[in-house]
Formats: C-alpha cells, structure tokens, sequence
C-alpha cells in the first residue's frame, strides 16, 4: 500500500528534527529515519497501528513512536496526518475535514 505524508505532518517531523538537532544532530538524523523506517512498516500492514480513542473510526489508527504518535488514515492508501507528542491533546482539525 502507498504511503503519503500530509504536508502537516512532514513539518511536524522538521520541526521536531530540528528542536533535536539544537543538541545533537546525529540524534535527529537517527530520529526521522527510525521514524520513517517505522511508518514503512504501515505499507505491508496498514491495520496495525491502533484505532485512535478520540476518534475511534477504524480508519484513523497510530502508531507510537517513542513519546510520539503517528496518526495515519487507513483506506485505499496510508495517509500520514499528524505526528504529535504523546503529552499533547489531538486537534480534530488535523484529521481533515474528510476524516472525522
């Protein structure tokens, strides 16, 4: 199955790149390719992840990736929505109008 990243999501992971790199850049190259490695997996198995509680549509699922969620829309593709700190609340708008 194809993967696409929203563009929400993919400055999400710069962002959180770069706040890791201010100490230790090799520690956010490892970070995002361990992440990317991470949402590959979804491609061959995109039901693994969990359903998300606050949704709780079988179609919006995560996977948890160190103190982060990634939150991704299961259907005719795997569409990467958001990656957010475990420690934050979920903003529904960044599901997609579509989505919830």
């Amino acid at each position: 199955m194809k993967i696409v990243w929203s563009p929400l999501a993919l400055a999400r992971v710069e962002d959180t790149a770069r706040y890791i790199a201010e100490d230790n850049p090799d520690a956010a190259v490892r970070w995002v390719e361990d992440l990317f490695a991470t949402v590959e997996r979804l491609a061959d198995f995109p039901k693994s992840g969990r359903i998300v509680p606050e949704v709780g549509s079988p179609r919006i699922r995560e996977v948890i990736f160190g103190t982060y969620r990634v939150i991704y829309s299961a259907k005719n593709q795997v569409e990467i929505l958001t990656v957010r700190r475990s420690s934050q609340l979920l903003r529904m708008s960044e599901l997609g109008e579509d989505e919830t």
